[in-house]
């Protein structure tokens, strides 16, 4: 008896099929972190992070397999099966009709991003330029914040008995 339920708490397996069966039972919110791909070296410094998720726009070059060292566009990612289809890697058919080939994300490198995406563009530039986001040691603790409102309610009662 299989179950097909997902559990996010799954820690680690060295067997294949209890890994297989992570994979193919997450859940597209968790298939995004699996459809990352690597950024290329002027981009990684740029940014200061390794991979981030591909998008439709991206210009990316394949690493291994049929169309080694081959680069185009992303035009379509299927997060469902974790398939990337790029622009100009194609497969002809006997009978003469072009196909797309889907690749795998752990074979591609992204060499220019496609930032039409104000969030994108945002959080990418926020993970390289830590000042950019909102420090905690500036913001109050969590007790402070109770204390405050311990103290607000205090007073809301001694005005209530006054009248």
């Amino acid at each position: 008896m299989t179950t097909t339920d997902f559990t996010a708490s799954w820690n680690k397996s060295i067997q294949v099929r209890k890994q297989r069966k992570y994979r193919y039972n997450a859940p597209l919110h968790h298939r995004q972190k699996m459809v990352h791909v690597h950024l290329s070296p002027e981009l990684r410094k740029k940014y200061g992070i390794r991979n981030t998720q591909v998008k439709k726009g991206d210009k990316i070059k394949v690493f291994s397999g049929q169309f080694k060292k081959k680069e185009g566009k992303v035009e379509r990612v299927n997060l469902k099966h974790e398939q990337v289809f790029v622009a100009g890697i194609e497969l002809i058919k006997k009978e003469g009709t072009k196909v797309p080939v889907a690749l795998t994300p752990s074979n591609l490198m992204i060499t220019e991003l496609n930032l039409d995406d104000r969030r994108r563009k945002q959080k990418l530039e926020s993970k390289h330029n830590p000042s950019a986001q909102p420090s905690k040691k500036n913001q109050p603790s969590k007790e402070a914040k109770i204390n405050a409102l311990a103290n607000i309610h205090k007073t809301e009662m001694k005005k209530d008995k006054r009248k």
